[in-house]
């Protein structure tokens, strides 16, 4: 994942993969983006660590993460992972 990859650019190269992502869970990733304000980069660490911890995709997970890395202001993926560890997401 490239720091300056658009979340569309990210979700194509996790399907690429092998992760499914269905229209809610798109509709989430819409929603989370434009409820938090939040940059491409910050919604992408969030999806990759709701995979981590949910082993899939779940929309209501998602966006509260976001919202907890958004009110801690978080800036780096080493940040957020520091931040899940310690409220034991991970």
């Amino acid at each position: 994942m490239g720091k300056n990859d658009s979340t569309e650019v990210y979700i194509d190269n996790l399907k690429a993969k092998g992760f499914i992502f269905r229209e809610d869970a798109l509709g989430f990733i819409e929603f989370g983006k434009h409820y938090t304000g939040s940059s491409d980069h910050l919604v992408n660490i969030a999806i990759e660590i709701t995979l981590k911890a949910q082993k899939q995709f779940d929309g209501s997970f998602f966006v509260s993460f976001l919202e907890i890395l958004k009110k801690e202001e978080v800036d780096s993926k080493k940040h957020a992972y520091k931040l899940a560890e310690e409220k034991n997401i991970i």
